[in-house]
């Protein structure tokens, strides 16, 4: 068996959560990027006990980002349904839940440069062809997470 080391964050946003990818880390061939998904989250199985989806809806998602070519965006990102009980990844809806984390995370991940203060992250939906705007606090440059 090999294994295969594929950096990701686990994040929660909203109700919902999943692991977030650079889709560097990722193989670029949609095949075999879902079938990548599908077994990271641990479908088709409905309970996906041998992934890390929770056998829910909310909890059987992906989020794809990069940096944007785009002038009007940081980063481009993908959101990714896996079906659960299904050997399915639907990339066609969207998720705001998930889009609470792609701030966070691009920050984290050094896709954006933090402020010393408030940093403005401008996210360029490919599901949707749709820029969202979130402004992030960062008070001294650092990621302020309520624990």
């Amino acid at each position: 068996m090999n294994d295969l080391a594929i950096p990701c964050m686990v994040m929660r946003g909203g109700t919902s959560k999943g692991p977030l990818f650079l889709a560097s880390d990722l193989p670029a061939d949609t095949r075999a990027r879902d079938h990548l998904l599908l077994s990271l989250i641990g479908s088709p199985d409905i309970r996906q006990i041998d992934g890390i989806g929770g056998g829910d809806s909310l909890t059987s998602q992906a989020l794809i980002v990069s940096r944007s070519r785009r002038d009007n965006a940081d980063i481009d990102y993908l959101f990714a349904q896996v079906a659960v009980g299904q050997g399915e990844v639907d990339t066609s809806p969207n998720c705001g839940n998930m889009l609470a984390a792609l701030a966070c995370f691009a920050i984290e991940r050094g896709l954006v440069t933090a402020d010393d203060d408030i940093t403005l992250v401008r996210m360029f939906n490919l599901n949707t062809h749709r820029l969202v705007a979130a402004h992030v606090p960062t008070p001294n440059s650092l990621l302020k997470f309520d624990l």
